[in-house]
């Protein structure tokens, strides 16, 4: 895999080429500094990934990290990955980044003494990740031991909402949460692809958004509604036949984490037709399939279009394969989700 490293720290520049010097099948393509270089690089010579330090500044001008991912996919687009000295508690910056494209987040490897990295293994496990969404490598990673859950039957009383996204998705939904009312008579479910890390401050930052209540789903949680309830391990959420949520690592090799398909998929074998699914803006395939089986289901399917993606990846393939009852742009999305969620929590 083809890597470019956009940063104006040449400390960090060099801690990460040795990083990636000592993996087989990565070569770092090219450097550069945080400015109009990197946008030039990146045309000529495109890189398979571009790491984009959100950190560091161009020299002698107000623009950063943020800006370069941004100005980067507009211009010269490719799949970038945004690292940072503590990216985990810079979750505002990071969903801006995420927001412009960037895939992902990751903590930058230091060099704490000469020989001795810290973050090597989280930081080269973060791109490997990224390699296998890329088709660039394949190589299993995963938990073990996944602790099944029996909790006592229910019945699902309240409509659902579940949205998938990838690249350019947290962005879309803070689009949508923000226009839906605190009194939705729904459950909304999100399957956004983000790191474990990242999720409480996803959570947070959206629940200053939207009027609805915000959450992290914890294994045995019941779909309620006003509630919005986020994905939050790199395990995959599903929905018993009960109608309570929980978590599985399978498929372990699934490169996508969490899972829309292995979601919508659980959310199909309840048999359960009263509900709403969409698929907006990311790259690759993930819970087009998924999304299908709930529209033979009788569930009313919602793609992203184009022109409003930041890639047109997973909604593209959903129309591909007539999952999308209705492909829109994403401004319409939550204004159609308010006309098919009647007052009497059924849909229309």
């Amino acid at each position: 895999m083809k890597i470019a490293i956009v940063s104006s720290n040449k400390k960090s520049v060099e801690t990460v080429r040795l990083v990636l010097s000592g993996v087989s099948g990565y070569t770092v393509l090219w450097d550069a500094d945080v400015g109009t270089e990197a946008v030039r690089k990146c045309f000529e010579d495109k890189p398979d990934l571009a790491l984009i330090d959100i950190d560091a500044k161009a020299n002698g001008k107000d623009v950063d990290g943020i800006d370069i991912t941004k100005i980067i996919m507009e211009d010269a687009p490719c799949a970038t990955l945004v690292m940072g000295a503590d990216v985990k508690s810079d979750t505002s910056r990071v969903f801006s980044a995420m927001g412009f494209g960037a895939l992902d987040a990751v903590s930058a490897p230091v060099e704490v003494k000469k020989g001795q990295i810290d973050g090597a293994d989280k930081f080269l496990a973060k791109i490997n990740t990224i390699g296998k969404l890329l088709g660039k490598m394949v190589m299993g990673n995963g938990k073990a031991g996944f602790k099944r859950h029996k909790p006592e039957p229910a019945k699902l009383t309240t409509p659902l909402i579940i949205i998938g996204a990838s690249t350019g998705g947290p962005s879309a939904l803070a689009s949508i949460l923000s226009i839906l009312p605190a009194d939705l008579n729904a459950a909304i479910v999100i399957i956004q692809h983000v790191d474990e890390q990242f999720t409480p401050g996803f959570k947070t930052w959206l629940n200053d958004i939207t009027p609805l209540d915000v959450c992290l789903v914890s294994d045995g949680d019941f779909p309620e509604t006003g509630k919005v309830f986020i994905a939050g391990t790199n395990d995959h959420l599903i929905l018993h036949s009960n109608f309570t949520f929980g978590y599985t690592p399978n498929p372990i090799d699934y490169p996508y984490r969490p899972s829309v398909d292995v979601f919508f998929n659980s959310v199909a074998k309840c048999r359960t037709g009263n509900g709403v699914a969409a698929l907006l803006t990311g790259m690759g395939k993930d819970g087009a399939k998924g999304l299908l089986e709930l529209r033979k289901l009788g569930w009313h399917t919602i793609a992203q279009d184009q022109k409003s993606s930041v890639l047109f990846g997973m909604p593209k393939e959903a129309a591909k394969i007539g999952a999308a009852v209705d492909v829109l742009p994403l401004d319409e999305i939550a204004p159609k989700l308010l006309e098919l969620i009647s007052d009497n929590g059924r849909v229309a």
